[in-house]
């Protein structure tokens, strides 16, 4: 025995030096991360290197075991300065602690083990990161230096408008010297990446003009505050508000919101608002805002995620508010109950969950409303399908199962991961009359046995150039499926011995405080055995230890609680909940901005082939002139005259065309300028090109063109300044 935990923890030790060589290389990384990577470089080999030297490894163990003993983190807040001050648009807000601090602990801390130790300073000087370290180095200790002049909160703000969106990012000014500081780092040699930062002081900013090379991060350092964005407009009008005086922001239902999360003191504090961000995106027919209505899911109301520290212990939260209780698609997730599943699974697992959803078949009946709401003969070919097959799938099939699932991934065996599923079932004899009479119809390959006094199903459904195998049983009121017969007989003896995932020490220890009925969803994650798995190429020296370690350490806990109009989540494991807050910001967020995106483009080609069609009659009603010389000669005058000439043939709609879209003016509709430019001789229009182009770069990706023969172009990159020649036009690539 003593042998065997001597094993582990050489084992775990071997853990936190390749934890603190992940950590080095994701730093190199993040800056190198637009440089190629020379020749001989690639992680592994690397690693296997340091494997080869076990004094370095050790060195390595000390440094990680330092920075996560050693490092204080700055206190939570329990309010905020600078929250009231933001504009009364804002529409998504995060705010951070002060961490200069802890970048100039931590850098004290790797500087006093380089110099402790001959064999980490040699591989840091002469091995593969010797070109990186360096800049690492100094744009942390950059970083702790401005740190000194902000205060102990740096917030950032977004707002989107119907041509683009705004950020600011704001701090207190701590001390004088801010502006000198930031323009000496910004001048020095190798400050590249920062050559599109413009530093201003509030007089410097009322002259200031664009960036005619495109967009730019321009700093407004003021005596009280220090302000960033990438638009001198949204600078100029906040540096004005702050001027004034005015607390717009704080007044809001959505600020107020935000300061009730400060309430029981925050380091991390990020929120949207989903309603108005909502407003932003148009779905186009009144068809799709129903459809995307009955989903539940245009009830949200916020999204609010925080992250504090609890007797010592990181507790992560969040919040996802309706303006009315859930319905639809959103109602899905059930409240809060005990999930019995958890005890057919292994304490063991690498990767495991559980959910508590409603009643499947009311599930299938949203499904249904919402696709016959969008295309009434969705359904048909089920209903064929189910006359042929002698079997109703709501009530034969999804009325038997209760709505709770359970899932496992184990990594037992490196080269084939065992899987686990286990539902919940209301009536098992039913239900496996159904399954029968599928299986029989699939043609599949099914046995039985007896063990235990428990029925065991085999079923081999044949498939192209192999046979999928499924086993299961039904056990008190649960159904276990896994691909092989021991996985669900394990799962049947972990349900009966009590040794299982649900009832293990690590997982009870792990649940956040607070609602003890039970849970609506809950993901685990053993990172050790994730991490066997993802460096199994390296070698069976690395993945075989790491595979031995699993079930040992602190695993990450995900839950979920349904309300009635709200779904909250909470943790204790900071590391997930930080991977959770990132993959939000990372996928949600620019997939609404390229939703919006879409949407215009989509409006801009749209446009085109009307501004084209308009061009055609103008041409036939008024064949003396020929094509139409400018937008203005296509719409209305501004009085609203019924009277048509020539001159404003009253072809586009007024509340976008106007007298003032003469020849060489873009027009301005749904993020896209417009114009129209026309080949003319003796005042006889022959042909004409109309222009479309994003407003900026956050409205559009393409800009679109077409001529007189109807044919819609496309070309990617920045905003156009100027409109095309019709040869420019046709130069470019047919719309698809």
């Amino acid at each position: 025995m003593k042998r065997i935990q001597t094993h582990r923890r050489s084992c775990l030790f071997l853990f936190q030096c390749l934890a603190a060589i992940a950590i080095i290389f994701l730093i190199s990384s993040t800056c190198l991360a637009q440089t190629a990577p020379a020749a001989g470089t690639a992680g592994g080999p690397q690693i296997q290197q340091l494997l080869k030297n076990p004094e370095l490894l050790t060195e390595l163990g000390t440094l990680t075991q330092r920075l996560q003993h050693e490092l204080q983190y700055p206190p939570p807040r329990s309010g905020s300065r600078l929250l009231p001050l933001l504009p009364g648009a804002t529409e998504s807000y995060a705010a951070f602690p002060n961490y200069g601090d802890v970048a100039r602990q931590a850098l004290q801390i790797f500087q006093d083990e380089l110099e402790k130790s001959p064999a980490l300073r040699d591989w840091w000087q002469h091995g593969p990161l010797q070109a990186a370290g360096g800049p690492v180095l100094d744009s942390l200790a950059k970083f702790s230096q401005l740190s000194q002049y902000l205060g102990d909160e740096i917030v950032v703000s977004g707002a989107m408008e119907s041509s683009h969106s705004h950020f600011l990012v704001v701090a207190e000014v701590r001390k004088p010297g801010l502006k000198n500081a930031l323009q000496q780092i910004l001048n020095a040699p190798g400050s590249k990446t920062l050559g599109h930062v413009q530093v201003l002081d509030p007089q410097e900013l009322a002259g200031a003009h664009p960036n005619p090379a495109g967009q730019q991060l321009v700093v407004l350092v003021r005596p009280d505050y220090v302000v960033a964005s990438m638009d001198l407009d949204t600078l100029r009008s906040f540096s004005a508000q702050l001027d004034r005086g005015t607390r717009e922001f704080g007044s809001t239902a959505f600020g107020q919101r935000i300061t009730l999360a400060y309430k029981d003191g925050v380091t991390v504090l990020e929120a949207a608002d989903l309603q108005r961000l909502l407003t932003q995106i148009p779905f186009g027919s009144q068809k799709k805002q129903r459809i995307f209505q009955s989903t539940g899911f245009a009830d949200m109301k916020y999204l609010v995620w925080e992250h504090r520290a609890s007797a010592g212990q990181p507790v992560s939260q969040a919040e996802l508010s309706f303006t009315g209780p859930r319905h639809g698609i959103a109602s899905w997730l059930a409240a809060p109950a005990p999930l019995g599943s958890l005890d057919f699974l292994s304490p063991d697992a690498a990767f495991a969950g559980a959910v508590q959803l409603k009643n499947p078949a009311a599930m299938f009946d949203d499904v249904q409303a919402i696709a016959d709401a969008s295309n009434p003969g969705t359904f048909a070919a089920l209903e064929m399908m189910e006359q042929g097959f002698h079997l109703d799938l709501k009530n034969d099939l999804l009325a038997h199962l209760g709505g709770e699932i359970g899932y496992q991934v184990d990594i037992t065996d490196m080269r084939a991961p065992k899987w686990r599923v286990v539902l919940r079932v209301s009536d098992p004899g039913e239900l496996q009359k159904t399954l029968t009479t599928l299986l029989t119809m699939g043609h599949a390959v099914s046995e039985q046995s007896e063990e235990g006094g428990i029925t065991y199903y085999k079923v081999r459904i044949p498939a192209p150039g192999k046979q999928t195998e499924i086993n299961y049983a039904f056990v008190d009121g649960y159904l276990i499926l896994s691909g092989n017969h021991e996985g669900v007989a394990e799962a049947i003896r972990a349900h009966r011995s009590g040794e299982s995932l649900g009832k293990s020490k690590r997982f009870l220890a792990a649940l956040p405080p607070g609602h003890p009925s039970g849970i609506s969803a809950v993901l685990y994650e053993d990172p050790i055995a994730l991490a066997a798995r993802s460096l199994q190429q390296l070698g069976p020296q690395i993945a075989g230890p790491l595979a031995q370690l699993t079930g040992t350490g602190s695993p990450l806990l995900f839950c979920v609680y349904g309300e009635d109009s709200a779904i909250h989540e909470a943790s204790n494991s900071v590391a997930f909940d930080a991977g959770a807050a990132l993959i939000v910001a990372a996928v949600a967020i620019p997939n609404l901005l390229r939703s919006k995106t879409a949407a215009n483009e989509a409006s801009a080609i749209s446009t085109i082939r009307s501004i084209s069609v308009a061009q055609g009659i103008y041409s036939g009603r008024y064949p003396e002139r020929g094509f139409a010389p400018d937008l203005a000669s296509l719409g209305s005058v501004s009085s609203g005259t019924v009277t048509y000439t020539a001159d404003h043939a009253g072809l586009l709609d007024a509340t976008f065309v106007n007298s003032s879209c003469t020849a060489g003016v873009w027009c301005t509709n749904s993020g896209y300028r417009f114009a129209v430019k026309a080949v003319c001789l003796q005042q006889v229009c022959a042909d004409f090109v109309v222009v479309a182009t994003p407003v900026n770069s956050s409205t559009g990706e393409r800009s679109f063109c077409a001529t007189s023969n109807g044919v819609i172009r496309a070309q990617a990159g920045p905003p156009l300044t100027a409109p095309l020649s019709v040869a420019e036009c046709r130069a470019w690539r047919p719309l698809q």
